[in-house]
């Protein structure tokens, strides 16, 4: 019997403990190692720190455009284009770079579900465990006055797509860490020290909080510029 169906006919007094049961069955052979990151990043300040970390630890940095032209000047060699993983190049504009399901799989996709893990090998979809995004400055951008078109091409889509899917994430399967500001990478960095390459849970769930704050808020900022009729 599986862990689901014993916990629908278990006896009232041991349901938490099927419970248990269940969730250390959901993520039995996730051993917390960050081995993948996803860096596409707007502000490049501190880059140079959270690259170092990760480098101690092996981690392929999966990125593209200035940001992998960055990571790149660092020295990193354990660095994939976005281009090459997915297939598909770059659009003109960088308009659609991470828009694309071998990003997404990677990250909404329950590697440990056999179904999930079928049709990411069939599609050649990896995960990822990390998601380092900060986006477009509308809010700097609409501040000084910009006309509608100037603030429209800098509303980003990749961006909040991208970290709205690794929040998910982090919340589904507690497996993916998402950052959405550089004065977040010490203490990641720390974390990484601490605990010998992989990041506590407790730090996952609240990085994923204020990852929808920080979309949430871009959003609002959107919308005001809009009400505001400009």
């Amino acid at each position: 019997m599986s862990p689901q169906a014993a916990e629908n006919h278990a006896p009232s007094g041991v349901g938490l403990n099927i419970s248990l049961m269940v969730a250390i069955h959901s993520i039995r052979g996730f051993d917390g190692m960050i081995k993948r990151a996803l860096i596409s990043v707007y502000d490049k300040s501190g880059l140079e720190e959270l690259v170092k970390a990760l480098g101690r630890y092996g981690v392929e940095i999966v990125s593209s455009g200035g940001t992998a032209r960055r990571i790149r000047e660092l020295g990193y060699g354990k660095l994939v284009e976005v281009s090459d993983y997915t297939g598909h190049p770059e659009s003109p504009g960088g308009l659609v770079k991470t828009l694309h399901p071998k990003v997404h799989g990677g990250l909404l996709l329950n590697r440990n579900d056999p179904a999930h893990r079928k049709w990411m090998d069939e599609n050649g979809v990896k995960p990822i465990d990390m998601v380092v995004s900060n986006l477009y400055p509308f809010e700097k951008v609409a501040e000084g006055g910009a006309d509608l078109e100037t603030a429209a091409e800098n509303i980003d889509i990749g961006g909040p797509t991208m970290i709205r899917a690794a929040a998910k994430a982090a919340l589904l399967y507690d497996r993916v860490t998402v950052i959405v500001d550089p004065v977040q990478y010490g203490e990641v960095v720390d974390a990484l020290r601490d605990n010998d390459g992989s990041l506590p849970s407790a730090l996952r769930r609240r990085l994923a909080e204020e990852a929808f704050k920080r979309t949430a808020e871009y959003d609002a900022a959107i919308v005001e510029y809009l009400e505001d009729g400009r």
